[in-house]
């Protein structure tokens, strides 16, 4: 009998053993996906980073499989693939740590200026714009018509009550005045001898009555034309600063022309108005300020000398009038102003820097520092917090807080615009413009 041989041929049972351990591992990496996802609630990025661990193994499994059945070109494909998952991994890790380290990093604290909020006095002002007029002031004109015969004042000079500005030719008005006065010296005659004869009885009343009759009648032709050589003459009728003369010598002026401008400077008025219901507030001899860019920095103060009787039906203000010094006549008519009224009472206010307010169209703002403890290290650190508030009036480099503020807090006077709400800031005022009520630029 003949011996059956044995085979000695690997069968079936290992690679049926392999493959349930490729899928035992695919399994293992699919789990524990979606349990990071679903129970650990891990971070978008963390989860790719899962994804692309999971797919660099499972692509490299499959790769090193298909290189181990010689089935090459489907192994490079997966290994290519693997190769993208790890270099994916690799970048998201960067991209994890990155954003730890930057979660980490602190930003050193913004320096700023610091600046307290102050309880001031401050009396309250009425504002407004007006035009600077003359208390006396007129153009000066020929009251008859003639020929300029002479011109006796300087352009810009300077006039006092009866000086003689202008002389018309009157050399007619004189001759018919040495006519009159020759036919008076008759009359005056006449009369003298009607009365001696009337007194003997020699004339009747009727004669001597005629006689003066006719002496009053030379004698208001006398003063007519002395009236008539006086206005030949163009006087000034008040004291004053003259302008540029409209005349010359030889012109022939008509009756009503005008000659100069004839302006008493010291004091002046100051005309504007205010609105309707600031008008019960309002009353003669109230405190009043002056300011004109012509002299900037100075200031004309005054007294609130008049009210209009009646509002403007149009613009529903009433028009007020102040007088105010001007003894160096740097003032002239015609010139804008602005005008403060003072109130008597004083009223407490809040008050900070005008750049410590940021402005937004949705409200404005201040920045209030606190001190802020670290409740790990337990350290204090000084950090800003954003407070809407109301704006009052403004006063030179400072304005008024109506709400939202209090008293002795500490804010940030510039650079506000930099700033959001709980950040770190270092207080540094060495080089922070001191702020003024009444500021005074100097000229550049």
């Amino acid at each position: 009998m003949h011996d059956v041989a044995k085979s000695t041929t690997v069968g079936p049972p290992p690679r049926k053993k392999r493959r349930w351990l490729r899928f035992t591992i695919y399994a293992l990496i699919v789990v524990l996906a979606i349990a990071g996802l679903m129970f650990l609630k891990l971070a978008t990025l963390v989860f790719a980073i899962v994804l692309l661990t999971a797919g660099a193994i499972l692509f490299g499994l499959i790769a090193f499989g298909r290189f181990r059945s010689k089935r090459t070109t489907a192994g490079a494909v997966f290994a290519v693939l693997a190769l993208f998952c790890l270099l994916g991994d690799l970048k998201s890790l960067q991209f994890l740590s990155m954003i730890a380290a930057g979660k980490k990093m602190v930003p050193p604290p913004t320096t700023v200026a610091s600046a307290q909020v102050q309880e001031e006095e401050w009396r309250p002002i009425f504002s407004s714009v007006g035009t600077i007029s003359a208390v006396q002031g007129a153009t000066v004109s020929a009251e008859l018509a003639g020929t300029v015969a002479e011109v006796r004042f300087e352009n810009g000079g300077v006039a006092k009550q009866g000086d003689v500005l202008v002389r018309l030719d009157a050399s007619s008005e004189e001759a018919q005045l040495k006519s009159a006065q020759a036919d008076l010296e008759l009359a005056r005659s006449d009369l003298a001898r009607a009365r001696d004869l009337a007194a003997r009885n020699v004339v009747s009343k009727a004669e001597l009555d005629a006689a003066e009759s006719k002496f009053k009648q030379k004698e208001g032709v006398v003063n007519n034309m002395r009236a008539m050589i006086s206005k030949k003459e163009v006087l000034a009728p008040f004291d004053g600063q003259l302008g540029i003369r409209q005349v010359n010598v030889g012109q022939m002026v008509t009756a009503g022309q005008q000659v100069v401008s004839l302006q008493a400077l010291d004091p002046l008025y100051v005309d504007f108005a205010l609105p309707q219901q600031d008008l019960p507030k309002l009353a003669q001899g109230l405190e009043v300020r002056v300011h004109t860019d012509v002299v900037a920095g100075r200031e004309f103060a005054g007294k609130l000398t008049a009210l209009n009787s009646s509002v403007d039906p149009v613009t529903r203000n009433v028009t007020l009038q102040a007088t105010i010094e001007n003894k160096d006549h740097v003032l002239r008519p015609g010139m804008f102003a602005r005008v403060e009224v003072i109130l008597p009472e004083k009223q407490k206010t809040l008050v900070v820097p005008g750049t410590a307010v940021s402005y937004a169209p949705f409200g404005d703002s201040v920045f209030v520092i606190e001190k802020k403890k670290d409740e790990k290290t337990g350290q204090e650190s000084q950090t800003i917090r954003q407070q809407f508030v109301k704006i009052g009036e403004a006063r030179g480099d400072f304005v008024a807080i109506t709400d939202g503020l209090k008293g002795n807090e500490t804010i940030v006077s510039t650079g506000v615009f930099k700033l959001r709400n709980g950040m770190a800031v270092t207080i540094n005022n060495e080089l922070a413009p001191k702020p003024q009520l009444n500021p005074k630029p100097a000229d550049t």
